[in-house]
């Protein structure tokens, strides 16, 4: 079985494990849209009953929709209160789908983990105080970036993190089990033995040496091979069961490589010579078939649940951990990026209203529902049972606040500092990059820098708020070399799109004299490197990349009014760098 295959094949029995027991939690699946992700869900819905509740996260849902509460349309309808089921309690039994999980506000994450935890709901708001229970099978598909991930603290509760990105549609074969499996062996569950002492030990000692610091992980592992055990029709946990948990459950969040104990030659039992009565009684030939194996002491278990986690780990590890130590990676502390905070239906500049369903998101415009409402009043009074109330609102009647708030920007500037720049212009630009940095600065604005020399572009400076690191790395800043013109143009669309995919919005002020000579692949070679560049500068323009480009070099000769053309920037030739002027055209671009 190829690794891939491999891979698929244990994604599959940890959804067989999620159908047998809920309360594993649920799995983290880090994939993209497409077959292979689809035919995991469908694995796993294919193993439920057809009346088990399927429920999917919308995004920048409310509480009243996640964890219900009044529902204000009924009880302004008839006069009383009347409660509305959240999504939570109508999941209770089944599976939530959260799409990009990586994305997700940290307020929903703590209502997840929090129902997660408690098996209920609770509803204290509204004059109600309310408790619904709800078990459900969470699964979270994460599909960002490297650096991106789902919150820490729902990760924790959820036993399976399944990374099918390499997995092929080919491999993504169904699962055997049905149903009715699944069924029995959630009957057999309560009939399988609770886990020996061994057995807990060897499981939290491959957490230990795995370093695996949090305590959910062994019981969670220890749950799983509980579930496995049901699964393969087995009245007690064995071996072979914890280490498929140890696999599952351990392996995808160990944060340093395990030694391998070295063998001690000097304690080794030395071979012996069987005697003559020995040899002629032949019991080494035919043993009783009937004799007990001798049974598997904790050590032994030990090192084989460890040995089953620590195969599980990726390749290519054992270099790593020889070349920078023991550790090998950091389990997360903290969820990825989640983009700019744009709650535009509670805050910023007023826009007007438009219909819609008052939640925890959006509040509610009671001016605008009572003009909706009241030319309605006459023919809705004459309706049966209307009642006598003064005021008669219905659902469609709601309008709800619009708000635009502006993003946040990140200022993204790209320095000539090859020998063509001239000493004397890269001091001046240097001289104007700090003024806008100080700017930005106040402004409350990321900024990044990007310097190209020599042979490729190098990210000087991430974007941050930090003047002083801003400062510290431009003045760093050495000149002289070559002009790798469209390795800086890629960069800096790369470095734009990813500010983009948080949510702030990406400025590329880009300083040079517009003749590059290092080509993409390395090579110098002008005429090529010049294509390069121009490609670099279309593909910045069809990003819809707001953009500047200012020529700094002393005698202008149209190479920079050229690629502006291409990339759709705002163009200034600047012989000699004002820092007002530069100021001027970025704020041209933040209009």
């Amino acid at each position: 079985m190829t690794d891939t295959a491999q891979v698929w094949a244990d994604a599959m029995l940890a959804a067989a494990l999620l159908a047998v027991d809920p309360e594993l939690g649920g799995a983290a699946v880090r994939a993209g849209p497409g077959p292979v992700r689809d035919a995991w869900i469908a694995g796993l819905k294919g193993l439920h009953s057809d009346q088990t509740p399927w429920r999917r996260l919308p995004p920048r849902i409310g509480d009243d929709r996640l964890l219900g509460g009044l529902d204000l349309a009924a009880a302004l309808g008839t006069g009383t209160r009347v409660l509305q089921r959240g999504l939570l309690a109508e999941a209770d039994g089944g599976v939530l789908i959260v799409p990009m999980a990586e994305r997700l506000d940290g307020a929903v994450a703590a209502r997840l983990t929090a129902a997660i935890d408690e098996g209920a709901v609770r509803i204290e708001r509204d004059g109600a105080s309310e408790r619904t229970s709800t078990r459900f099978v969470l699964v979270a598909l994460d599909e960002g970036l490297e650096d991106e991930c789902p919150p820490e603290a729902l990760l924790e509760r959820l036993a399976f993190r399944l990374d099918l990105d390499g997995v092929g549609w080919r491999e993504a074969l169904p699962i055997s089990a049905t149903p009715d499996d699944i069924a029995e062996a959630r009957a057999d569950l309560a009939q399988v033995a609770a886990p020996d002492e061994a057995a807990i030990h060897a499981v939290c000692a491959a957490a230990e040496a795995l370093g695996i610091a949090s305590v959910r992980a062994p019981l969670l592992t220890l749950r799983a091979a509980w579930a496995l055990a049901a699964l393969e029709g087995r009245d007690a946990i064995q071996a072979e069961d914890l280490s498929t948990a140890a696999r599952l459950v351990l392996s995808p969040r160990a944060t340093r490589l395990p030694p391998r104990p070295a063998p001690d030659e000097d304690t080794a039992e030395p071979e012996r010579e069987p005697d003559e009565a020995e040899a002629d009684t032949g019991d080494d030939l035919d043993p009783d078939p009937d004799a007990d194996a001798p049974e598997m002491q904790p050590g032994e278990l030990d090192d084989l649940v460890l040995e089953a986690a620590r195969a599980a780990l990726p390749e290519g590890l054992e270099a790593m951990w020889a070349a920078s130590g023991q550790t090998i990676r950091g389990a997360p502390t903290r969820s990825g990026p989640t983009g700019a905070k744009l709650p535009a239906a509670r805050r910023g500049r007023r826009i007007g209203s438009r219909p819609g369903r008052p939640d925890g998101a959006s509040s509610l415009d009671l001016v605008e529902t009572l003009k909706t409402a009241a030319p309605w009043q006459r023919l809705r009074g004459q309706e049966p049972g209307a009642g006598r109330g003064p005021l008669r609102v219905r659902r469609d009647d709601f309008r709800i606040r619009r708000f635009e708030q502006r993003a946040e920007t990140t200022v993204i500037f790209v320095v000539d500092a090859s020998g063509s720049a001239a000493l004397q212009r890269l001091a001046e630009t240097k001289g104007a990059v700090e003024l806008l940095l100080a700017e930005a600065y106040v402004r409350r604005t990321q900024v990044a820098l990007i310097a190209f020399r020599k042979e490729a572009a190098e990210i000087l400076l991430p974007p941050t708020r930090s003047l002083a690191r801003a400062r510290r790395e431009l003045a760093a800043l050495a000149g002289g070399g070559t002009t790798p013109l469209a390795s800086a143009l890629e960069t800096a669309a790369s470095l734009a799109l990813g500010e983009r995919a948080k949510g702030r919005t990406p400025l590329l002020v880009v300083m040079t004299d517009g003749r590059g000579n290092i080509a993409l692949d390395g090579g110098a070679f002008r005429t090529r490197a010049e294509q390069d560049a121009l490609t670099a500068c279309r593909r910045i323009r069809a990003a819809g990349l707001s953009a500047a480009l200012i020529d700094v070099s002393p005698r202008p000769r149209g190479d920079g009014a050229k690629l502006a053309e291409a990339m759709g920037a705002n163009f200034a030739s600047l012989p000699y760098v004002e820092a007002e002027r530069v100021r001027d055209l970025v704020k041209a671009l933040e209009v």
